[in-house]
């Protein structure tokens, strides 16, 4: 039985080159940077047990390079969705702002529960 068991949340934006992926890099780095969480230990397995789901919100969903955000993860099976959502912040000149929010979501196969 796969449980949730962990929830995190970061933002990050890239300010002039409407990036998206580099505003998701840094929204992941934003989540997890503030924690060191010894999920796996804590029920036995092993890290690589670990299933990561990233979902990213931006506004253009399709410019997100999902396996470079997934390299981010130094262990874990990746799962990165693109969804609409996030900012495109408009600048006087130039491209606009873009800031990405993540919710990054990890859980175990516990097995039966009975």
């Amino acid at each position: 039985m796969k449980k949730r068991l962990l929830t995190e949340f970061g933002m990050g934006s890239s300010l002039r080159r409407q990036d998206y992926t580099q505003a998701a890099c840094r929204a992941v780095k934003d989540a997890l940077w503030h924690n060191s969480i010894n999920l796996a230990e804590l029920f036995g397995k092993d890290k690589s047990d670990m299933l990561i789901t990233v979902e990213v919100g931006v506004q253009q969903p399709d410019q997100i390079d999902t396996a470079k955000v997934a390299e981010i993860f130094p262990y874990g099976q990746v799962t990165v969705t693109p969804v609409a959502g996030g900012l495109d912040v408009p600048r006087p000149t130039g491209n606009p702002t873009v800031i990405a929010n993540v919710a990054i979501s990890v859980a175990l196969d516990l097995g039966d529960p009975s």
